[in-house]
C-alpha cells in the first residue's frame, strides 16, 4: 500500500483543480461535497499507508525519478514514506477533511465560497506534498507554496485593511525564516553534493560534509541552526512569532488548518525530519531546547490578558508548539511528535468551537459573550473537552504527551526549561478556563448578540464531535496501557538515542502537572466563574505587569522601531537619492540639452544670403587666428 501515498496529496489537488474548472459561480454543495469526499478519501489511504508501515517497516523508502540534470548534478522527485510521515499524513488528512466539511457551515453565503475552498485544497495538497517529499529541495518548493496558501488566505477578506496588512505581515515575517532554510539546504548540497535526506545525513554521520572555510562538525551545526530559523518562521519560535496572531484575520476554519494540521506543523515536521542532523551537534539542539521554553512561557504570559478568543487560542498554539520545539531539543523526538498529534485534535477543536461561538454572535471579543451554554450546549461541551486537553487534565490527551515533555526536560538535565513548562502550564490552564468562563457561563454582557445565538447547522457540530473524542481519548495511543504503541511506531525509522518507551512514568511529576494544571483552572473559576477575585483590580494592582503581558511584552512595538522604522527610513534615503539625485542628473542634462536646442533653433533662418553671411563671417575669424596665431594663412 505504500506505494501508493502518492495519491494522498493527489486527491486535493484533483479538487482545487476541478473547482477552478468549475469557477466561481458553482454551488456550494458541489463545491464543499467534491471537497470533503476527495480529502476523505485521502485520509482513508492514509490510514492504510499508516497501517502497511507499522506492518511491514522493510517497505519504507524512497520512490523516485530522474527530473533534471545540471552539469554533473541530477534531480529527483518523488516521495518518501517513513513512520513519522506516515502518521503526519494521517493527522493532516483527518483533521483537514473536518475543517472542511465545518467551513461548508460557517462560509455559507460567502460571495467567494468556490474560491475559499480553492484555497484550502492546495493548501493541504502542499502540506502533504510537503510531508512526503524525499528530498530537502522538493520540500522547499512546497513550503513556499504552504507559505503562499497561508498568505491567500490570512488575506481571504482582502477588502478588510486588517486582513490585507495581516497576510503581509505573515508573508514578509516568515520569509525571513526561509531565506535561513534556504540557506542550510544550499549548504548542505555544496558540501554532499545531494539534496536527498540519507546522503546528507549519511555524510553528516561519516564526517564527510565539509568545505574549504569550515569543518564538518561546524557545518553540520550551522546548517542545523539555519534549518532551525526556518522552522522558527513557520512554526512562530520567539523570536518570528508575531506574524501568528495578526493571522486571525482570516476566516475561522483557516484558523484551525493553520494552527492544527499544516503551516505550523509543517516546522515543527521539519526538525523532526531533520533530527538525524541535529543529533549531531549538542550545540543546535540546545538552540532548538531553550527557543521553545522560551516560546513556550512568554506565548502563555501573552495569552493571559487577551480579549480576542481566536487570539487567545493563538498564543496557545505557540506555546504548544514551544513545548514540541522544547521536547525536540532535549532529544525527546517521540513526546515531541506525540505532541504534535495531541496537539492537532485539541487545538482544531478550540477553533471551530470558537469559530462556533463567533459564527453565532457575531463577535470574537470575549467581554461581549458570555451566558452561551443554555444557548450552545454541544459547543460548550467540546469546547470543555479541548480547553482540558489543552490544560493536561488527565486522562485528556494533552495530559500524556505534555507530561512526557515535561518529565523528558527534568531528566534531561534541564531544570530552568522544565521550570518554563510548568508555569506555562499552570498559564495554559488559566488562560483557557478564563476563555471558557467568559464565553458559556454567568449572564450575558449583550443581550441582543445573545438572544440570536443557536448552534450551527451538522456539518458545524459533528466536526466538533469527531474533534472532542479525538481531544479525550488521543493520548492513549502513546501510553503504558498499550505499551506506549505511538513511541514504538515512531522508533522504527527515529534516531537512535532518543528519549523513548524506555523513560519509566514518574507519577510524582505527572500529580504535580495536574495539580498545577488544577490551580490555574481555580483560579480562573474565582476570577470569572464564581468570582472572589475581581479581575479589573486585580489588573489595576498589578500595573506595568498586567499592560506588559496586554500589550504583548511591547514586541510588535519594538519591531516597528528597530526594523519597520529603520526600514522606512532607509527607503526615505533611497528614495530621495532616486528622485532628486539620479533623476534629478538625469532631468538637468536633459534640460540643458533642451536649453542649447532651443538657443540653437534661433539660428535657423531660412534665408541663404544670412547663411552666406555667416560662412564668410567663419572664414575671416578663422583667417585672422591663422594670421594671429602662425603669422599667415599659408
Amino acid at each position: 500500500m505504500v506505494e501508493y501515498a502518492w495519491l494522498v496529496p493527489l486527491l486535493p489537488l484533483v479538487a482545487y483543480v476541478f473547482l477552478l474548472v468549475l469557477g466561481r459561480r458553482a454551488p456550494e454543495g458541489i463545491v464543499a461535497g467534491v471537497s470533503v469526499v476527495l480529502t476523505f478519501a485521502a485520509f482513508l489511504i492514509s490510514a492504510l499507508v499508516f497501517r502497511s508501515v507499522g506492518q511491514s517497516p522493510d517497505q519504507t523508502g524512497p520512490y523516485v525519478f530522474h527530473w533534471l540534470t545540471v552539469g554533473t548534478h541530477s534531480f529527483t522527485v518523488g516521495f518518501e514514506v517513513t513512520h513519522l510521515n506516515a502518521l503526519m499524513l494521517v493527522v493532516v488528512s483527518l483533521v483537514s477533511t473536518l475543517v472542511l466539511l465545518f467551513s461548508k457551515g460557517y462560509m455559507h453565503g460567502d460571495e467567494r465560497f468556490p474560491v475559499f475552498y480553492q484555497y484550502l485544497n492546495l493548501f493541504v495538497f502542499s502540506m502533504l506534498a510537503l510531508v512526503i517529499s524525499p528530498n530537502l529541495l522538493q520540500l522547499y518548493i512546497f513550503w513556499e507554496m504552504v507559505g503562499l496558501c497561508s498568505y491567500l488566505l490570512v488575506g481571504f477578506w482582502y477588502f478588510k485593511p486588517e486582513a490585507a496588512l495581516a497576510a503581509k505581515k505573515s508573508f514578509i515575517v516568515t520569509r525571513i525564516g526561509d531565506v535561513g532554510l534556504f540557506t542550510g539546504i544550499i549548504l548542505l548540497f555544496l558540501a554532499s553534493g545531494s539534496f536527498d535526506y540519507s546522503t546528507v545525513f549519511t555524510a553528516a554521520a561519516a564526517h564527510k560534509l565539509s568545505l574549504g572555510w569550515i569543518s564538518n562538525d561546524h557545518l553540520v551545526t550551522l546548517a542545523a541552526i539555519l534549518i532551525f530559523v526556518g522552522a522558527v518562521g513557520k512554526s512562530a519560535q520567539f523570536p518570528l512569532h508575531v506574524w501568528l496572531p495578526d493571522a486571525m484575520e482570516g476566516p475561522t476554519p483557516v484558523s484551525a488548518l493553520i494552527h492544527a494540521a499544516t503551516m505550523v506543523a509543517a516546522g515543527v515536521y521539519l526538525v523532526a525530519r531533520c533530527y538525524p542532523l541535529f543529533q549531531l551537534s549538542p550545540a543546535a539542539l540546545s538552540t532548538v531546547a531553550w527557543i521553545g521554553g522560551i516560546t513556550a512561557l512568554l506565548a502563555a504570559l501573552i495569552a493571559l490578558t487577551q480579549r480576542d478568543i481566536k487570539r487567545v487560542i493563538a498564543y496557545s498554539t505557540i506555546s504548544q508548539l514551544g513545548y514540541m520545539m522544547m521536547a525536540l531539543g532535549v532529544g525527546a523526538y517521540a513526546y515531541g511528535v506525540f505532541h504534535l498529534m495531541t496537539h492537532a485534535f485539541f487545538k482544531a477543536l478550540l477553533f471551530l468551537a470558537a469559530g462556533s461561538v463567533i459564527h453565532a454572535l457575531d463577535t470574537q471579543d470575549l467581554f461581549e459573550m458570555g451566558g452561551l451554554y443554555k444557548k450552545m450546549k454541544l459547543t460548550a461541551w467540546t469546547f470543555l473537552a479541548g480547553a482540558l486537553a489543552l490544560a493536561g487534565i488527565v486522562p485528556f490527551a494533552g495530559f500524556w504527551s505534555k507530561d512526557d515533555i515535561l518529565a523528558a526536560a527534568l531528566e534531561s538535565g534541564h531544570t530552568v526549561l522544565y521550570v518554563f513548562g510548568l508555569i506555562a502550564a499552570f498559564c495554559t490552564a488559566f488562560y483557557i478556563f478564563r476563555v471558557y468562563f467568559l464565553t458559556f457561563t454567568g449572564q450575558p454582557r449583550d443581550p441582543a448578540r445573545h438572544e440570536h445565538a443557536h448552534e450551527g447547522s451538522w456539518v458545524m457540530t459533528l466536526p466538533l464531535v469527531v474533534l472532542a473524542v479525538l481531544a479525550t481519548i488521543g493520548g492513549f495511543f502513546n501510553t503504558p496501557f498499550n505499551g506506549y504503541g505511538l513511541e514504538r511506531y515512531l522508533f522504527a525509522d527515529s534516531p537512535q538515542g532518543a528519549i523513548g518507551a524506555t523513560t519509566p512514568e514518574n507519577v510524582g511529576l505527572m500529580v504535580l502537572s495536574v495539580l498545577v494544571g488544577l490551580a490555574g483552572i481555580g483560579l480562573a473559576a474565582l476570577m470569572y466563574w464564581r468570582p472572589a477575585i475581581q479581575p479589573e483590580k486585580l489588573a489595576r494592582s498589578l500595573g506595568f505587569l498586567y499592560q506588559l503581558s496586554f500589550r504583548k511584552f511591547y514586541l510588535d512595538e519594538i519591531y516597528y522601531a528597530i526594523v519597520v522604522a529603520t526600514g522606512k527610513a532607509i527607503a526615505a534615503i533611497v528614495d530621495f537619492v532616486d528622485r532628486y539625485i539620479i533623476d534629478g542628473i538625469v532631468r538637468l542634462v536633459a534640460r540643458i540639452v533642451a536649453t542649447i536646442g532651443l538657443g540653437l533653433k534661433y539660428t535657423q533662418t531660412g534665408q541663404i544670403q544670412a547663411y552666406t553671411a555667416v560662412a564668410a563671417f567663419g572664414v575671416l575669424i578663422l583667417v585672422a587666428w591663422a594670421m594671429w596665431s602662425i603669422g599667415g594663412v599659408l
